[in-house]
């Protein structure tokens, strides 16, 4: 009876096994089920947008991205092992200016940079008053920049072109550093033409007395609303160096991409050792509901296989340059001639693969 009491108990469960597609084991006897995953596998796509903001930028180092953008008020740090999923990462804020100074009002993109041992932050301020925005420095020696004390390292300026500013970034060309920013020379706030000026640095937060104008508004795309050129970006391939920089005014649906290259072994503070596009390199596209793609920044997949943008955009025409626009991202590569090819912006809720070695 005992015999036949097991066989009728495995007959069951085999049954059981075929019908349910369940694994079942016996152990001396009697059935043991294996313990079931519940683990949701992480979804090897993404889509756009990322999650709402503006003027973002990433900065890499050691597999860790950190991620800024435009507050207004203070500076946020996100950090991350997954752009694809920026959006659950828990932002801290790193730095509240003082009320009533010079840099209190208006904070707007930050970005970060390692430099010599320390983590140095780049942003715009002012004191309220438009004409009075500028770009500053913070400095923190920790070795992780979401601990440590940002310090004030005051305004950096070039005391030749010590007027509105925004938009500052690093370039390292040859073993020398320099400072790329937006600058509007009119100091009567009349002629709002915004322009790429550069200077070469002597430390994180100094700048030589000369400073060169490297593209002003020139053609159509440029001065939709009025002329800007902003925002500068730099990005290498092998030898050859390119600057992409806003242009038109943020608050058009033709705010978009254009781009300077460097002669190879140029000089970066020679204005003619630069050649602009006569063309948009990366502009709306409206039936992918992507307005005014711009004020960008570039980062390598978790691999370093892949180039990516992220660039923050408006998902509906009119939206201007305020709380609607959003974050997005997506690969490109490069052309021919070594130039970068951006391609058009990808539709929102499109399925995209997350970059190579993406958790």
């Amino acid at each position: 009876m005992k015999t036949n009491s097991v066989l009728r108990k495995s007959i069951f469960i085999a049954t059981l096994a075929v019908s349910t597609g369940i694994t079942v084991l016996l152990s001396c006897g009697k059935p043991y089920f294996p313990p079931i995953d519940t683990t949701i596998p992480s979804s090897p796509t993404f889509s756009n947008p990322l999650m709402n903001g503006a003027d973002p930028s990433v900065f890499q180092k050691d597999g860790t991205y950190y991620y800024m953008q435009t507050n207004g008020t203070s500076i946020n740090l996100w950090s991350t092992k997954s752009m694809s999923k920026l959006a659950a990462a828990t932002p801290k804020t790193v730095y509240t200016p003082s009320p009533g100074t010079a840099n209190s009002s208006n904070v707007w993109a930050p970005e970060m940079f390692f430099i010599d041992g320390k983590w140095y932050i780049y942003y715009t301020a002012g004191d309220g008053n438009d004409i009075n925005q500028r770009t500053w420095v913070l400095e923190n020696s920790s070795a992780d920049p979401m601990t440590g004390t940002w310090v004030e390292k005051g305004k950096i300026s070039s005391a030749g072109a010590d007027f509105w500013a925004i938009d500052g970034t690093v370039m390292e060309y040859n073993g020398n550093r320099y400072f790329v920013w937006c600058g509007r020379p009119d100091k009567t706030n009349i002629n709002l033409t915004q322009n790429i000026y550069i200077s070469k640095m002597t430390n994180p937060y100094t700048l030589e007395a000369t400073a060169t104008m490297l593209s002003t508004p020139e053609f159509n795309w440029e001065k939709n609303g009025f002329g800007v050129n902003e925002g500068p970006e730099v990005i290498a391939n092998g030898s050859k160096t390119f600057l992409v920089y806003s242009a038109s005014f943020c608050g058009t649906d033709d705010y978009g991409l254009g781009m300077l290259n460097l002669k190879e072994g140029g000089n970066p503070l020679v204005k003619a050792d630069w050649t602009k596009a006569a063309d948009p390199i990366f502009s709306k596209n409206p039936q992918n509901n992507a307005y005014g793609p711009g004020h960008n920044s570039f980062f390598k997949s978790p691999d370093g296989k892949e180039n990516w943008i992220i660039y923050h955009a408006n998902s509906g025409t009119n939206q201007g340059c305020a709380d609607r626009r959003n974050i997005r991202m997506q690969k490109f590569g490069f052309k021919a001639d070594g130039s970068p090819d951006l391609g058009t912006p990808v539709a929102a809720g499109l399925q995209i693969t997350k970059p190579s070695g993406d958790l």
